[in-house]
């Protein structure tokens, strides 16, 4: 009889993953009741696969073996199965399994996969899954035993990208695996992941057949409008449209389903009722359909039963192996003119260009592609995802990375499905191409209760920001910035520098240029002496040469020219803003063609040039022939702010990349001991690390932590401050009242033990006031440090982006100013130092007035220190180190006050 176990099953390790050739499939944790599953997969392996797997063929199993292969703890043994969907049931095609072995933190592991999905990648997927898991449970390495002659398994092993030990005995390699992270293994699983995904996207994106589900002859209808846009594009492939109740819409045959379609097809576009979704999407997986785009609404953006039916669409999907668009998104478009496919239902089908586009919203998307056609912007692909239930933008970045016709990647994002793998493609990514994003919902206010002034200061805002600024993203803040951006890298080169020359007929748009490119912090060089005699022989009147340089209204097109082609050679400026108001059409016309006429020179010197024609509102923002486009603009100042993006992302790709250093004599086994105990010792959760706790573990990690004695009694606290050593600081020890100074819970300069017995009862007057005297737990004194710079360093954890680390202004007005910078953990040595220099107060560390330099070095230090200690214990979910005193150069810093959360 099957024994029911107590353990709870791990949902968090299933798994939809993509397989190489582009075909997709649910990994899942073994379950008690897949008894019947089992059994029959077993039945279907062929002798020889039995044979490699098991060493022996055996005839057959028993239920007592099928009780025991599906019965786990999810720790020390553990089983992950692929899961694929045939007719009406669900089939195991695969299994992957450890166990731990015996008091050691090594797991022997096997997998076998079913003869008929041999080959496609899936041992390779459920060994990068159970990799996880081990890690997870502290297992460090895996163990197992392969047959000489099964080299699928052999190769699965090799070419995963851990360091392999192989010895050979007796026809049979035991093999050892550490499952170190290492930078192999990671280049070899993103790899993998770039290969399988850019293959499920072909069918996406370019389908040989498309068969829109839900196509009507009623015009007014969204199946009408999506077959409809797609014949209008032209599209190069067969066309099916899906319709029970019409032989034909719009004069091409339709079929009652897409089962009785006569040919294959790649690509499913299903506008019908949520409802029946489901039932359409299983009957497309029947047919063998590769990739379904659902349009239709009524999923979880509609609430709890929404939500439901959009996971059994899901899961249909991934039985099936297809990829899915949506569902409640809007389509696809691909302008390759070997694809013409407008899947989606904008009239807008916009020019052939270099720019690819993701909207998370459908509404925003019919918009911005009428805007981007009305700026001459041309466009390679676009993509709207709507809820994201499979392909989000982690998919489509890696796609672009690869795409030939992509220049330039936009995003229009409402939230982060997967923040943490969102930074590490972007960041690959935006190292080759400009990702240019904006992200809306940034207004509403931080509503956790923040616990700790980090945890405050790290609004999710502040943490979008956090993220993009790590993963090389320019960040615009609306959607008219978003194309301005994008008109200018789409067709100029990247600025080497920031220096910006001005040319302008009119005075008052050159002085606005000026201001708004300082405000950008740009450069505005002065000419040099033979720049300067180039430009008086073109323009041959008394005017001062300055920069900006101001033509006046009386200037001619080809003077414009003439100035514009010596900028473009003059090596004393990285970019060329040329600014023309113009009293009437002809005289805009002739100065427009002065400026194109100059771009092929701009060209050849890798330049970016830029125009800006004033009181004409709705300019077409490109213009150009020949495939070289000029952007212009409305207003001098969003010429500026896109030239300063361009700027900071040439800067970006430019930086050298940081390394994670390995910091030396830290006593790890020691702070896990400290940790382990303050655990065991409490049941509350979360849970403050008591004082001494915490000047213990940040010993163990070469912390600076002032001295700190702790006192519980008047008594112990005038004793603790003479063993200190007057004056002193005496302060509140709680672990739940951050804000110490508010509930007069410090006292400073104490000088004597009277005073020190004083300062202990005030406290304890002063929170028996607010009714807050449960809250006290002692005192702690220290000794006063004279001089040196407040400052705050912390980490709060973000439920979404992961340990965030703090730096910036301390002290009691820490939360009020807001000079602070944050970065994703872990911290490189560039991170750290660009923290320190980042904040409004680093020119104290200069030495400011009179002050001596501060040891900026050292602070760098403390940071990498804390990096290190929440990578070792990831439990820890606030860290406030506030004020921490950054003294003169080569003395150091102290940490004054500190709280440590653990969870």
């Amino acid at each position: 009889m099957l024994q029911k176990t107590n353990t709870t099953y791990p949902a968090q390790y299933e798994c939809e993953t993509v397989l190489r050739d582009g075909s997709s499939i649910l990994l899942r944790p073994i379950r008690q009741d897949d008894i019947e599953a089992w059994f029959n997969f077993i039945a279907r392996l062929s002798p020889h696969t039995r044979y490699l797997r098991l060493h022996h063929v055996q005839q057959r199993m028993d239920l007592e073996d099928a009780i025991r292969f599906c019965t786990v703890d999810y720790k020390d043994t553990f089983a992950i199965v692929a899961e694929v969907i045939r007719g009406q049931r669900k089939d195991i095609v695969a299994v992957a399994r450890y166990y731990r072995l015996p008091k050691r933190r090594s797991a022997d592991v096997a997998l076998v996969i079913a003869d008929a999905y041999q080959g496609r990648g899936i041992g390779t997927k459920l060994l990068e899954c159970l990799v996880g898991v081990a890690r997870d449970n502290g297992i460090t390495t895996f163990e197992g035993d392969v047959l000489v002659e099964n080299e699928q398994m052999i190769n699965v092993i090799k070419d995963y990208g851990f360091h392999v030990v192989t010895e050979l005995e007796a026809g049979v390699y035991h093999f050892t695996l550490p499952l170190t992270p290492t930078q192999r293994v990671i280049r070899k699983e993103e790899e993998r992941e770039r290969i399988s995904t850019i293959a499920s996207l072909h069918s996406v994106l370019s389908p040989n057949s498309v068969a829109v589900i839900g196509a009507t002859r009623q015009r007014w209808k969204i199946g009408h409008l999506l077959l409809q846009c797609i014949l209008q594009s032209g599209f190069s492939g067969t066309v099916y449209p899906i319709n029970p109740g019409a032989e034909s819409v719009m004069s091409v045959k339709a079929y009652p389903s897409v089962l009785d379609v006569p040919g294959d097809v790649d690509l499913a576009v299903i506008a019908v009722p949520a409802q029946v979704v489901p039932k359409v999407a299983d009957e497309c997986g029947r047919k063998g359909v590769r990739a379904l785009i659902v349009i239709s609404d009524g999923f979880k953006e509609r609430g709890p039963e929404g939500a439901s039916r959009e996971k059994e669409l899901r899961d249909i999907t991934f039985g099936h192996g297809m990829r899915l668009v949506g569902p409640n998104c809007m389509g696809v478009i691909n302008t390759d003119p070997k694809i013409s496919l407008n899947a989606t239902f904008s009239p807008t089908y916009p020019p052939q260009g270099n720019v690819a586009f993701l909207s998370q919203s459908g509404a925003m998307g019919l918009v911005i592609l009428e805007y981007a056609n009305n700026l001459n912007l041309g466009i390679s692909s676009f993509v709207s995802v709507g809820n994201r239930a499979d392909i989000s933008s982690n998919d489509l970045l890696q796609f672009w990375e690869q795409d030939p016709a992509t220049k330039v990647i936009l995003l229009y994002l409402e939230s982060f499905g997967n923040p943490r793998k969102f930074a590490r493609i972007a960041k690959r990514v935006s190292a080759k191409k400009p990702i240019i994003a904006v992200k809306s919902g940034t207004t509403a206010a931080g509503s956790r209760a923040a616990s700790s002034h980090t945890g405050a200061l790290a609004t999710s805002d502040v943490a979008s920001d956090v993220l993009f600024h790590h993963a090389g993203i320019i960040r615009v803040n609306t959607i008219e910035e978003l194309f301005d951006v994008a008109t200018l890298l789409s067709d100029q080169p990247l600025p080497k520098g920031k220096r910006l020359a001005i040319v302008t007929n009119g005075g008052g748009p050159g002085i606005t240029a000026a201001d708004a490119a300082i405000r950008n912090g740009l450069i505005l060089p002065e000419f040099s002496p033979e720049t300067t005699s180039k430009l008086k022989s073109i323009l041959q009147r008394e005017i001062r040469l300055n920069n900006p340089v101001d033509i006046t209204a009386t200037a001619t097109a080809d003077e414009l020219n003439g100035i514009l082609n010596v900028l473009a050679s003059d090596k004393e400026n990285d970019a060329v803003l040329a600014i023309c108001i113009s009293p009437v059409m002809i005289y805009s016309a002739f100065m427009e063609d002065a400026i194109l006429r100059a771009a092929p020179l701009f060209q050849k010197h890798d330049k970016p040039l830029l125009a800006c024609f004033m009181g004409h509102k709705g300019h077409a923002k490109k213009r150009g022939s020949g495939g070289k486009y000029v952007p212009f603009y409305a207003f001098p100042e969003s010429a500026v702010s896109a030239l300063a993006k361009a700027v900071e992302y040439a800067e970006i790709r430019k930086k050298p990349k940081g390394t994670v250093p390995r910091i030396p004599g830290i006593e790890r086994k020691k702070a896990t001991k400290i940790i382990e105990r303050a655990m065991m010792q409490s049941s509350q959760r979360p849970l403050w690390l008591s004082s001494e706790d915490i000047a213990a573990l940040l010993k163990c990690y070469g912390i600076h932590f002032i001295e700190t004695l702790i006192a519980r009694t008047a008594k112990e606290t005038a004793a603790a401050a003479a063993r200190t050593g007057f004056p002193v600081a005496i302060k509140l020890a709680s672990s739940s009242i951050v804000h110490k100074t508010d509930v007069g819970g410090v006292v400073l300069d104490v000088n004597s033990e009277k005073e020190a017995r004083s300062a202990f009862n005030n406290i304890k007057t002063s929170l028996s006031k607010i009714g807050r005297s449960n809250e006290i737990e002692g005192v702690t004194i220290q000794p006063m440090v004279e001089g040196g710079i407040e400052t705050i360093a912390g980490v709060t954890q973000d439920s979404s982006f992961g340990p965030l680390i703090m730096f910036g202004s301390g002290g009691i007005y820490a939360e009020l100013i807001k000079d602070v910078t944050l970065r994703l953990h872990p911290l490189t040595g560039l991170d750290a130092r660009e923290m320190v220099n980042s904040i409004k107060m680093a020119e104290m560390f200069k030495g400011f007035r009179g002050s001596p330099p501060s040891d900026t070095e050292a602070i760098e230090d403390l940071l990498l220190r804390i990096s290190a200690l929440v990578e070792d214990f990831p439990q820890i979910t606030e860290l406030d180190f506030n004020p921490v005193k950054v003294m003169p150069q080569g003395k150091g810093y102290r940490v004054i006050d500190a709280r440590i959360m653990v969870q």
